[in-house]
């Protein structure tokens, strides 16, 4: 059986599953929804086509390790490890059937965002810690940690997948002597050295993930493989400026010495610590070399009682920070695009893995990180800053097109104007040319308490008039917006100068509509009343510019 893709669409593998779409592919294998006609319930099928490609001895390595894959994950009872259902021979082959899982990978989600906040990230590590727990126990080493391998569901859930190079205590080796099976960005010292890995190796590789996480780089990423590895033996990781609570705990799971790493029950007390805002101190006494410290702020953060004040309103039903001077908008939650997760597609290229992905929009393996004929993952091309129009439309001269590392795309009026994280916690992002002076606010939400924008708008124009002084609403009222039903307010009001560095008349507008799938965008713009006339006409084309994620 080695028709296209296309004559194997609805082929019935052992009398029972029944293939679907193909939503992954790599060098090892591809990855197929399918449907189980004995229990009628959707599963990931794995089919491992490099055994059609390969010499008679390649094949029996491979069709080792495959088997070897099933038994790992099969032996694990845990609900952060993906679930083996059944592993069959059809075509001469073996085929694994798996759970399907709908989500989306570490990678992609900090591909999409450029980083996890790091209270987020030391929830998945603790999931992911869990799951690694349970494999040790029951004998299997994961060897391959890293952010493609760990699946963020739909439903909240965090899973590690592929075990497709784990190593089962009792098992007879499969892989060739002198061979280092992984992802070199996420390989602990020992192993390279060539010893033998144990449960702290996998700790090691859960640490590098997490400051891939928080900081949207590997930490010891080069421009080889060899200088990789090089970097992970001798060199310490860069220290982490957004991990927050959870950078010394990155540090302490990065120790060069297996034998200084924490224990699991400990790792886990401090990703427990650290996914409630928490620094934990125990960590600190593993990284004695270097004085842990917290993200480094942005100017605008560093002087809450200047140009951007901090102030609790209630936002929607919910409590979120806001400067005086600004809209009450919902704190942005961004949702995330559907992405069809199919667990444990093994991609084995000179002797690394990677799971491919699939959107559901199309395009085999869309949501995996490019590499190289080496197998080492190449950086994504930087996207933050791009000027001209691309496929979006003119943009007026000056002005230039910035996709943000939440994932949208505005258009901003200048070079000089600064991206402003506001709220981390709630990623409320501004932009601004002039330290809050003038700024331009992003926000969403992905689980709005209004479905009609007017009646947002209209209760948030209540709160806003009880808060600002000398407030006026000089207009509310219904528009559409990209076909969708839209809403705008806009208002005056008189910013004080124990608010902020600019006292005086100021003026605001926002725009708020809801998407096609449900998440609820308000695009603000606020500057001093005597500049408004430059401001409006700045918003229609920030209106205009504006790309959802």
């Amino acid at each position: 059986m080695r028709g296209n893709v296309n004559q194997m669409q609805g082929l019935l593998v052992a009398g029972r599953y029944r293939l679907g779409d193909a939503i992954g592919s790599g060098g090892m294998g591809r990855v197929w929804r399918a449907h189980d006609e004995v229990l009628h319930r959707s599963v990931a099928v794995k089919e491992l086509t490099a055994a059609l490609y390969v010499s008679d001895s390649e094949r029996a390595t491979l069709l080792a390790r495959t088997r070897a894959e099933a038994r790992a994950a099969a032996r694990i009872n845990h609900s952060a490890v993906v679930t083996v259902h059944d592993v069959l021979e059809h075509d001469g082959r073996p085929w694994i059937v798996m759970e399907l899982v709908e989500g989306r990978s570490l990678a992609d989600a900090v591909q999409e965002r450029g980083r996890v906040e790091p209270r987020e990230a030391a929830r998945i590590g603790l999931w992911v810690l869990r799951a690694l727990r349970a494999a040790h126990t029951a004998g299997v080493l994961h060897r391959d940690v890293k952010p493609g391998n760990v699946l963020l569901g739909r439903d909240g859930r965090v899973l590690l997948t592929d075990f497709g190079i784990a190593q089962i205590d009792g098992d007879t080796a499969i892989t060739r002597t002198g061979e280092v099976v992984g992802s070199v960005d996420y390989l602990a010292p020992e192993r390279i050295r060539g010893h033998d890995p144990g449960p702290s190796s996998d700790l090691w590789a859960l640490g590098a993930t997490l400051y891939t996480a928080v900081e949207g780089t590997s930490p010891f990423r080069r421009t080889s493989p060899l200088t990789t590895m090089q970097a992970v033996v001798e060199e310490e990781a860069g220290e982490p400026r957004h991990a927050g609570p959870l950078a010394p705990v990155i540090s302490a799971f990065l120790r060069k010495d297996p034998a200084t790493r924490p224990g699991a029950a400990e790792a886990e007390r401090m990703l427990a610590e650290a996914a409630e805002g928490r620094r934990p101190d125990a960590a600190q006494a593993y990284v004695p070399t270097r004085a842990a410290t917290a993200r480094v702020p942005l100017p605008q953060e560093t002087r809450p009682d200047t140009a951007l004040p901090p102030q609790v309103a209630p936002v929607t039903g919910r409590t979120a920070v806001h400067p005086p001077h600004a809209p009450a908008v919902a704190a942005p939650r961004r949702r995330g695009r559907l992405i069809a997760l199919v667990v444990a597609v093994a991609a084995i290229t000179g002797g690394g893995t990677a799971v491919l992905l699939q959107q559901q929009d199309g395009g085999a393996g869309k949501g995996a990180t490019p590499t190289t004929a080496s197998g080492t993952p190449t950086p994504a091309p930087d996207a933050a800053r791009t000027g001209g129009t691309g496929s979006t439309g003119s943009l007026p001269a000056g002005w230039v097109r910035r996709t943000d590392p939440y994932g949208f795309s505005v258009a901003l009026p200048g070079e000089d104007w600064e991206r402003v994280v506001f709220d981390e916690e709630t990623r409320q992002v501004d932009y601004t040319p002039d330290g809050g002076k003038h700024f331009i606010r992003i926000a969403a939400d992905d689980s709005p308490d209004f479905d009609d924008p007017y009646e947002h708008l209209s209760s948030l124009d209540q709160q806003v008039a009880r808060r600002l002084v000398d407030y006026r609403r000089v207009g509310l009222e219904r528009r559409v917006y990209r076909d969708r039903e839209s809403a705008r307010l806009e208002y005056t009001w008189t910013a004080l100068a124990k608010d902020t560095d600019f006292p005086g008349p100021y003026r605001a507008v926002d725009q708020m509509y809801i998407s096609y799938d449900g998440v609820e965008y308000a695009i603000y713009m606020a500057g001093p009343a005597e500049d408004w006339a430059t401001t409006s006409r700045q918003f229609e084309t920030v209106l205009r510019g504006w790309r959802e994620p």
